[in-house]
């Protein structure tokens, strides 16, 4: 195996100790919980990750888009140590911290919106997600949710009613939330209705308003539209740029706009929220995941006159806002202003994508490079032409990177996603890169050979 500086790992995954793991998860946890690859964690630093067996791997996963500030950064580690040694919690459903308030300030200041805003707080993203659905219900005294196919807001019962991105994840559940009505959104490369862009000039807007909201959904009825800024596990999948502006019409119907940043906030993109790559001000931010370096945590943002329609009593959590995940997370908004982790995400990441841009020329299997900062999707098809997804070809250099050192995970069908911890050293970045298109390669001259 190539000698490397960052990526040291065995010819043999998972070693002995890994494997034992393997073996008795596989006996006591519920087989609900799927999972890419048998690594077995053992530690992780920055965006170098150990396992039980002393394989080293170059972090492009981030734990799901998590770990933006890298694993175990000292900032959030002796923020975590500080508030651990003084209450670890205490329900804030009920008391106060002055933690909390003092994140909430920073939160409000940093989601865009000229108004003023307030925070509700909860454990995960789906926490985020219910909340808002309950939320905008009450505000608005409407029953309707859009969303859009392809979406992904999470697995609790709620946030699944607006989640259509794979059959396997509604199944023996339903029935689910009613009035939840979900439209194509608009994935270029994939067009449904076999447009071209910017030809089209945003058909897929013009066909919303006249299959839906002229043949069946009233629009008077709909409470909020639920979107993510960039489709996460749809596939990584980028909007045109105009493309919730033109949706901005449902505004002046008193649709509320509700944008998903649990996968895409948090400087990801480049920007604080991914919607601000698109010049929309939502009226309703879910922001979770990279938020406290590893710690669950969820913030609900709204304009406060949305927040204020809830009644004591109508929503709460016991464990959300606990003092030790406030403390990480405002370790972790430190850390990314003053290390110019944004910056650097939109460096990198502008270098990464041109770099991958190059082997849509190379190899016949990569059919589309697209993404922001460091939200980067990479769609894997069987040939350019027809378009066939390659999800087998996905699946074998995603094990291949494994394999030979980098973490490199899936989203939807056939795209592989590059999401490294927002402060990873170019040097390691850019050796997870070459792991990964030496992966490509290898597939590309197996499907070539038939």
């Amino acid at each position: 195996m190539k000698a490397r500086r960052f990526a040291k790992v065995s010819p043999t995954l998972p070693g002995p100790k890994g494997a034992d793991v393997v073996r008795k998860t596989a006996q006591y946890v519920s087989p609900s919980i799927s999972r890419f690859y048998p690594l077995v964690v053992e530690s992780a630093h920055g965006s170098l990750v150990k396992d039980v067996d002393g394989n080293q791997f170059i972090d492009f996963a981030s734990g799901i888009a998590v770990l933006s500030t890298g694993s175990t950064h000292q900032k959030v580690v002796d923020a975590v140590k500080r508030q651990s040694e003084k209450f670890i919690h205490y329900s804030y459903t009920d008391f106060y911290y002055a933690n909390v308030a003092e994140l909430s300030e920073k939160l409000v200041s940093m989601v865009p919106g000229s108004f003023s805003k307030m925070v509700y707080y909860g454990n995960s993203g789906a926490e985020a997600i219910e909340a808002a659905m309950k939320l905008t219900r009450n505000y608005t005294e409407r029953p309707i949710f859009l969303a859009h196919s392809g979406s992904f807001h999470g697995r609790t019962m709620g946030a699944l009613s607006l989640t259509a991105s794979k059959p396997i994840q509604r199944k023996g559940t339903l029935p689910l939330v009613s009035d939840v009505v979900h439209f194509p959104f608009p994935y270029c490369y994939r067009c449904p209705w076999k447009q071209t862009f910017p030809e089209c000039d945003y058909f897929c807007v013009d066909y919303f308003k006249e299959q839906y909201l002229e043949k069946f959904v009233p629009v008077e009825e709909i409470a909020a539209y639920f979107f993510e800024s960039i489709q996460g596990e749809g596939g990584y999948v980028v909007p045109p740029p105009d493309y919730f502006h033109k949706m901005e019409f449902l505004r002046k119907e008193g649709v509320l706009f509700v944008s998903d940043e649990i996968q895409t906030g948090v400087g990801r993109t480049g920007r604080f929220l991914g919607a601000e790559n698109f010049g929309v001000v939502p009226d309703v931010v879910t922001i979770a995941k990279g938020v406290a370096s590893g710690l669950p945590l969820s913030a609900t943002v709204a304009k406060s006159e949305i927040m204020e329609s809830w009644k004591p009593g109508q929503h709460a959590s016991t464990f959300g806002a606990n003092p030790v995940a406030v403390e990480s997370a405002l370790a972790t908004l430190e850390i990314i202003k003053s290390e110019h982790l944004m910056e650097n995400a939109k460096m990198l990441g502008e270098k990464g994508i041109k770099r991958m841009l190059e082997w849509k020329e190379k190899y016949e299997i990569v059919g589309d490079v697209r993404g922001l900062g460091f939200f980067i999707g990479v769609e894997i098809v069987k040939n350019k032409k027809t378009k066939a997804r390659g999800e087998e070809e996905a699946k074998k250099i995603m094990d291949y990177c494994f394999r030979h050192g980098a973490l490199v995970i899936m989203a939807g069908r056939n795209t592989l996603r590059v999401i490294p911890p927002l402060n990873i050293l170019e040097e390691a970045f850019t050796e997870g890169l070459d792991i990964l298109e030496e992966g490509i390669a290898e597939v590309n001259s197996a499907t070539a050979r038939g």
